[in-house]
């Protein structure tokens, strides 16, 4: 913008007056331009209506760039025959809550974890802990909405922050496949997120994710599928293909599965059907 300065005005300049100088307004002409011109810098693979969370996670350290992001077109594996229950239906043998103090238990045949006022993330994590590859599986149904998510390959350290070191003190940071909220309205169910290490591995902002993001039900049971082979990872949503992520640093190679019941303030996930088939039938490309 040229600005043209009268004499009068550079006369009360060197008189050492002060004057307030002021630009015009954007015509709605030049507004719709600015508008254009941000669209613009938008990456051409991100579905317009994920723009605000585009700007909100592009700057994470896992971040990817939406130019190189994989798209699963993989078929969901069976999920019939060779499968190990992980969950017994009866009691928690076998699992660890850690993380926090939110509550797991079982009730009538199903887990049942709760939010709890003031508790912080908390992970019921498998005792085993050296899961490699594998197609896991479980069906989630939210009774509250809330935030949740299932680890895998994860891992476990001493918070340096907590005076002692206990289960519920624990630091659980690995690779999650993310089952959120309803009312976030994003559809972000299936995403792989790095769970207190860096953010999101392969958020679902693509133009390619438009129809994947309807997969999700709320009030009804969803099935997870997860495929771990190698570096592979693969997930699926009531049989449709989600995320697409390679581990190319091969930082999660092996760890627990831990089910997320998210700090905040309401949430009550139900889960069943949770099995595992341990095999090279993972998904391997």
């Amino acid at each position: 913008m040229r600005v043209v300065f009268s004499r009068m005005f550079v006369a009360l300049l060197l008189a050492g007056v002060s004057v307030s100088v002021l630009t015009a307004q954007e015509t709605p002409e030049q507004e719709m331009g600015s508008k254009k011109k941000a669209t613009k810098t938008l990456p051409d693979r991100i579905a317009p209506d994920q723009a605000k969370w585009y700007a909100h996670y592009v700057k994470q350290a896992n971040a990817p760039n939406p130019d190189e992001q994989l798209l699963n077109e993989t078929p969901e594996p069976s999920i019939k025959d060779g499968f190990v229950d992980l969950f017994n239906g009866t009691d928690l043998s076998g699992w660890t809550p850690r993380g926090g103090t939110c509550k797991f238990e079982v009730v009538g045949g199903v887990i049942e974890g709760t939010c709890m006022p003031g508790a912080k993330s908390t992970y019921l994590c498998t005792e085993r802990n050296d899961y490699h590859d594998f197609i896991f599986t479980c069906e989630v149904k939210w009774e509250i909405d809330g935030n949740t998510g299932v680890m895998f390959r994860a891992k476990v350290k001493p918070s340096t922050k907590a005076k002692e070191d206990t289960d519920q003190t624990k630091v659980v940071y690995g690779p999650q496949v993310e089952l959120e909220d309803f009312a976030k309205a994003r559809f972000w169910s299936g995403a792989i997120y790095g769970q207190s290490c860096g953010g999101y591995f392969h958020p679902l902002w693509l133009k390619d994710h438009v129809k994947t993001r309807t997969a999700i039900k709320k009030d009804e049971w969803n099935r997870l599928t997860l495929s771990c082979k190698g570096k592979v990872v693969k997930t699926w949503i009531n049989g449709v293909p989600m995320a697409h992520w390679v581990d190319e640093k091969n930082e999660y190679p092996t760890g627990y599965f831990g089910l997320q019941v998210h700090k905040g303030k309401q949430g009550k996930i139900l889960f069943r059907n949770v099995k595992i088939k341990e095999s090279t039938a993972a998904v391997e490309n």
